[in-house]
């Protein structure tokens, strides 16, 4: 057991250097943003998919592209439009003949056969194209006709899209949306990273990026990352949290009851807990504590709370709901032993 413990340890060690090394690499071209980055990478170190939202020219496509520069993954960006179609996304069949002159089909494969996919704008297509990802994002698998396709591990899905631009766009299902591990609002840079990022676009130097982690290495570090302990102390917050989100439950605080028309799933407590275990894991620590739970609460529950139309004309969003609740919900107790 002591062996065990030491092995562990070692490997968050040697993981906690890799993310430090990963985020030097990332911050050659990428300035500021810290919290959407170490969101992206909570998410890859633990096989779930991200919705990025902000505004134009906010490196929204240079962070993820970055991302997956210094990892030696396969990568691949789709421009969702509203002409996409299903099969531009899955792979089609097309017939073949073969040399003996007999005639085939055989199964194309279409982008989301990589192993970081980023749908970029992914609120301009209908919504028969953006459920053309849901099998993959949930399944990691894909479905044309009679046949089912496993795709490349590890995969995630990394999708943005634009706030301000609604006309024309076909907002994402609950459904769809609930897939999505993390919401990440890629906000305004301060004065001062936006003076650095005009000074570092408009020289003629390019930096050089080295790849740190390849695809073999990522599922490893999933896997070990689900080691990472979550307390029934931790677990218990998180339920209180995911629970106190639900305006039907009689025990809710009664700000919820007034401002929300429905609250996160089952979903949004798995979530909390391995984004606990990742942030946990990014700071070489192998417990999770109650305050890697509250950093991570905003991205999982931004999308799985829905505000009504009280909340709207008093200017209170989702986001203002979870961190009233982060100061509302009590920490459970720890049981004392006499």
């Amino acid at each position: 057991m002591a062996a065990e413990k030491r092995d562990f340890d070692e490997f968050l060690s040697k993981f906690k250097n890799h993310h430090d090394l990963m985020l030097e690499e990332l911050h050659k071209v990428i300035i500021g943003q810290d919290a959407v980055i170490e969101q992206i990478l909570a998410a890859i170190f633990t096989g779930g998919h991200c919705l990025l939202e902000g505004v134009p020219g906010l490196a929204k496509t240079l962070i993820v592209s970055t991302i997956a520069r210094i990892l030696d993954v396969q990568f691949k960006r789709i421009q969702f439009t509203p002409d996409l179609m299903p099969s531009d996304i899955t792979g089609t069949n097309v017939l073949d003949e073969t040399p003996e002159g007999k005639r085939e089909f055989r199964f194309v494969p279409g982008p989301v056969f990589t192993n970081v996919l980023l749908a970029d704008e992914i609120n301009r297509t209908p919504p028969k194209t953006q459920a053309a990802l849901l099998q993959s994002m949930q399944e990691h698998e894909v479905t044309v006709g009679q046949q089912t396709f496993p795709l490349p591990e590890p995969f995630f899905v990394i999708a943005t899209q634009n706030p301000i631009e609604q006309e024309g766009t076909y907002p994402l299902p609950e459904a769809q949306l609930d897939r999505f591990m993390f919401n990440v609002k890629v906000d305004y840079p301060t004065l001062d990273e936006e003076e650095k990022i005009l000074a570092a676009t408009t020289g003629g130097e390019k930096p050089e990026i080295r790849k740190v982690l390849s695809a073999r290495s990522i599922s490893y570090l999933q896997k070990q990352i689900n080691l990472v302990e979550a307390t029934p102390q931790t677990i218990s917050y998180a339920a209180r949290l995911v629970r106190a989100s639900r305006p039907g439950d009689g025990s809710v605080p009664k700000f919820v009851k007034e401002l929300v028309d429905w609250g996160a799933g089952p979903r949004a407590g798995q979530f909390l807990i391995a984004g606990g275990k990742a942030v946990a894991a990014m700071d070489g620590r192998a417990v999770v504590t109650l305050a890697d739970i509250r950093k991570v609460a905003v991205p999982v529950l931004r999308h799985r709370i829905s505000t009504n139309f009280q909340a709207q004309a008093e200017g209170v969003d989702s986001v203002v709901v979870i961190r009233r609740l982060i100061e509302t919900v009590p920490e459970p107790s720890i049981p004392k032993y006499e």
